[in-house]
């Protein structure tokens, strides 16, 4: 009996030992599944890092960059060395995210606003051409209209795209200013609903006005 027990405890021992160290090596080894840029339709990869960049608290890094002190005190030191870790993290999940035909163009890079802005520049265009693309953009929001038979699913699925690709090229444009202009650009046939949904989203608004 004392035999049996005893083996039975050191089988149990054994199964908790093996649970425990293979919870700690999915633990350790767990990597997130990255979006894979190879030089098509940037404008979604860029969207999907973003994200991913944001879930890590590093895409602010990558978007400013640091400024690399020359003779920096005990404690701005210490800041430094964090923010240069980050940054090799942030670095570091770009140069996973692209393909090698794309990893040559970012090789040299030593840090994350570096490969970022290189990437941003050759797929999405110079600031010049990014300001012209956001204008026309804009200006097809601004025109956009409900067209007759079109469902407001469709509507707004169609509207939602160009809002997409604006806030792509850096527009900040607000949730509300988004739902004004769909109430103004839905055909006479919804002017009942648009009423409604008005007094009942904005009902001290100017919109109503």
């Amino acid at each position: 009996m004392r035999q049996r027990r005893w083996l039975e405890l050191v089988k149990e021992r054994i199964h908790l030992h093996y649970v425990g160290t293979c919870k700690v090596f999915l633990a350790s080894s767990f990597v997130p599944l990255l979006p894979i840029f190879n030089g098509e339709k940037y404008k979604w990869w860029s969207i999907k890092m973003k994200t991913l960049l944001r879930s890590h608290e590093l895409w602010d890094l990558v978007e400013h960059g640091f400024v690399d002190v020359l003779e920096p005190t005990i404690e701005e030191n210490e800041r430094l060395r964090e923010t240069k870790k980050n940054d090799a993290k942030a670095l570091f999940i770009i140069q996973q995210a692209v393909h090698e035909t794309i990893f040559l163009r970012i090789a040299a890079t030593t840090t994350s606003k570096q490969a970022w802005s290189i990437l941003l520049k050759e797929f999405l265009g110079d600031s010049k051409v990014m300001t012209v693309k956001l204008q026309s953009l804009r200006h097809d929001f601004e025109t956009l209209l409900m067209t007759n038979g079109e469902s407001i699913a469709d509507f707004l699925s169609r509207a939602m795209a160009i809002v997409s690709q604006m806030r792509t090229y850096g527009e900040k444009i607000s949730n509300e200013t988004i739902v004004a202009k769909m109430l103004r650009s839905l055909t006479p046939k919804f002017d009942h609903v648009v009423a409604t949904m008005k007094l009942k989203i904005y009902p001290y608004s100017p919109l109503m006005n």
